[in-house]
């Protein structure tokens, strides 16, 4: 599951785009001014969109201190102004996508999705080696310890894909639910627990760490 920060000063079209985004599988944060904002710059999120006029402070300023964290991450500019100027500086600032409002929430939608499978897809390798001892075949969704084929099932292996995609950060129980089950599970959150406990077991070497009250979080080092 993608990680998605918002930053949109208007309140309506924030809450707009929150539903689009989450609609789409992503897991959002949104945020309605710089302040708000400011403490979470440096969030290890999959994409940032960001209006570029807002109540205490501009996308540029926003941009910068992320780019100072991450130069890679991806990011959106949405805006009222619609000039050849704010285009260019944006793009010289490191954006990846300009859109000018007024928009349709699924054209950003669009963009998004376009965006984050460029971005995360080309680097993805199709085969991964974890723990210097894991071999994963994305492609065919199988994984190996040497020579050796552990079975794994669907949940299982797309558990493993999860953590892989969001190493040493912290994942709830309710993340790990609605990436893995969908949002419209309606069962107790404690599958995760008996999946994880299950991927442990068949893989002893994964360091998968109990965050209590929480959730997990895998650290490979």
């Amino acid at each position: 599951m993608y990680k998605v920060n918002l930053v949109e000063d208007e309140k309506n079209l924030n809450d707009i785009l929150v539903l689009y985004l989450k609609n789409e599988g992503y897991d959002v944060q949104s945020f309605l001014t710089g302040a708000e904002v400011e403490p979470c710059l440096e969030d290890d999120v999959h994409l940032w969109i960001l209006d570029i006029m807002l109540p205490d402070t501009d996308g540029y300023a926003l941009i910068k201190r992320i780019k100072e964290h991450n130069e890679n991450m991806p990011v959106i500019f949405i805006s009222a102004r619609d000039t050849d100027l704010d285009v260019i500086t944006g793009l010289q600032m490191g954006s990846d996508d300009y859109i000018s409002k007024p928009f349709l929430p699924m054209e950003l939608i669009i963009r998004a999705r376009k965006l984050l499978k460029r971005v995360y897809k080309s680097s993805e390798t199709h085969h991964q080696l974890i723990h210097n001892k894991y071999h994963i075949d994305f492609d065919k969704r199988m994984l190996f310890e040497g020579d050796r084929h552990i079975e794994l099932t669907s949940k299982e292996f797309d558990f493993l894909c999860t953590i892989i995609r969001n190493k040493n950060n912290a994942m709830s129980r309710e993340f790990l639910l609605n990436g893995i089950w969908g949002e419209d599970y309606y069962g107790s959150d404690r599958v995760v627990d008996d999946l994880v406990r299950r991927v442990r077991k068949k893989l002893p070497e994964l360091r998968i760490e109990t965050i209590y009250g929480y959730g997990y979080r895998w650290c490979e080092e």
